[in-house]
């Protein structure tokens, strides 16, 4: 790549960053035990990937984190291979979801916790649950629609690079489809039944806690939810943050997208069972697109149709977008729409304006934020999303500018920075935004290789 990317602060930048997650966040590989509590082991291959300060792996940061190496990924069975890191994390989702489908954040493998200790998490004694976690397997349970979505999109991803069928039909993938679809269903309810009586869903949460984004109101319940909307409660976005009203468009989106995706593996296994469950997901999914666009698409003044960030069924919307994926500006990169569909280029211009309540913007950076790193910071994440849904060259070269100019000297993607203050930053290092912006290096080698051939100082 040294020789395509021309300006030596890019090429320094992808060069530090796309191998970032393999250098730093792959905490343990192994292999899963022949039997619980035994000494022998299976051929099922693990992987614990850390989000880079806390060992602790997120389903969703660990997923994304390595599907920045999509562009390189080969099909392999050599245990040292990309592949085989793409299995690890597919088997060990698929066994944490099993163990608790509402969670989103979890201990290290029993297999490896003779090497990493769990993390003590103080939030397990302050937060209340409608169920009690083993907090030896769960590091934090916050349900997050996004979490399961991102296992599908992992495990569609690399079934359609690879077109191996292994991890899907030798250690109980199908299981934990079918734990995925109970545990939606179970949040496709309203907040009251038809005669009046609460309904209470299968997880609810209350957070001991000072800040309103870490807890949900009404005892645990969260805002109500009008009955027969069809789309899937979220107590949580993808930033971790509390959802105002749960239905949160993006992840809907997202898990509408890979439970059609994920069908098709389904059709290559040629079970009865795999079609069975094929038609559920087909069904779930269709369900969920008809009505995000019956319930998540409103009139805007200024924009006409766009979607919003957040409904509850009753006719409230939250209009906004957050940094974080899945949200309403990366839609087209998890399948739900083409960058040239009418709402969502009225919903892009939307969000990349100062219309978004979370739009930042200064002298520094200017981008889109979130309540998570508060109010002024910008998200390199988003200006990286920007660039891989856009066919604007103008607009391309102005984020990469603005990407090279905002590391404070590290060489590193930082998590959000002061849109008026370089030095004032969240994370000296972030693994899925550095593994994003090699991944986007890549895409432009393809889609724009002029613009790595120009200067950015």
């Amino acid at each position: 790549m040294q020789t395509t990317i021309q300006d030596p602060d890019l090429y320094r930048l992808f060069e530090n960053t796309f191998p970032n997650t393999l250098d730093t966040a792959i905490k343990w590989r192994g292999y899963a035990w022949a039997e619980e509590g035994g000494n022998t082991f299976s051929d099922e291959e693990l992987a614990f990937i850390i989000t880079g300060d806390i060992d602790a792996m997120w389903l969703r940061d660990s997923a994304n984190q390595i599907l920045s190496y999509l562009p390189v990924l080969q099909p392999s069975d050599s245990p040292d291979s990309l592949a085989s890191l793409f299995r690890g994390v597919i088997n060990l989702h698929s066994r944490y979801i099993k163990i608790e489908p509402y969670c989103h954040a979890f201990q290290p493998p029993v297999e490896a916790q003779s090497i990493i200790q769990p993390q003590n998490n103080g939030a397990y004694f302050r937060n209340k649950l409608e169920h009690k976690y083993n907090r030896t397997t769960v590091f934090d349970c916050k349900w997050e629609l996004d979490s399961l979505a991102s296992f599908l999109q992992l495990s569609s991803t690399y079934y359609n690079a690879t077109l191996d069928l292994s991890p899907f039909t030798k250690y109980k993938w199908m299981d934990t489809v079918e734990v995925i679809l109970s545990a939606a269903a179970g949040m496709r309810r309203g907040s009251y039944l038809a005669d009046g009586h609460v309904d209470f869903p299968p997880y609810t949460f209350v957070g001991q806690t000072d800040r309103a984004t870490e807890t949900t109101s009404n005892n645990g319940l969260g805002n109500p939810v009008n009955l027969g909307t069809g789309l899937v409660r979220s107590t949580f976005r993808p930033s971790d943050d509390a959802t105002i009203f749960q239905l949160l468009i993006p992840s809907n989106m997202m898990f509408a997208a890979h439970l059609f995706s994920c069908a098709l593996i389904m059709d290559d296994i040629r079970s009865q069972r795999a079609s069975s469950l094929a038609v559920q997901m087909r069904t779930m999914a269709a369900a969920l697109y008809a009505d995000i666009e019956r319930l998540g698409i409103v009139e805007h003044p200024t924009y006409g149709s766009v979607y919003a960030y957040e409904v509850d069924g009753y006719s409230s919307h939250n209009m906004m977008d957050d940094a974080n994926l899945p949200g309403l500006l990366s839609a087209p990169l998890f399948g739900f729409a083409s960058i040239s569909d009418q709402v969502y280029r009225n919903t892009r211009r939307f969000v990349l304006s100062d219309d978004n309540p979370y739009w930042m913007w200064g002298p520094v950076i200017s981008g889109i934020g979130g309540p998570h790193c508060g109010l002024g910071k910008a998200w390199p994440l988003a200006l990286i999303v920007r660039i891989l849904t856009s066919s604007d060259e103008d607009e391309i070269r102005g984020q990469l500018k603005q990407l090279i100019g905002t590391t404070d000297g590290l060489g590193l993607m930082h998590e959000s920075i002061n849109a008026w203050y370089e030095k004032d930053w969240s994370r000296q290092w972030f693994s899925w935004a550095n593994g994003m912006f090699g991944q986007m290096i890549l895409e432009l080698e393809v889609c724009f290789p002029g613009l790595l051939a120009e200067s950015y100082q």
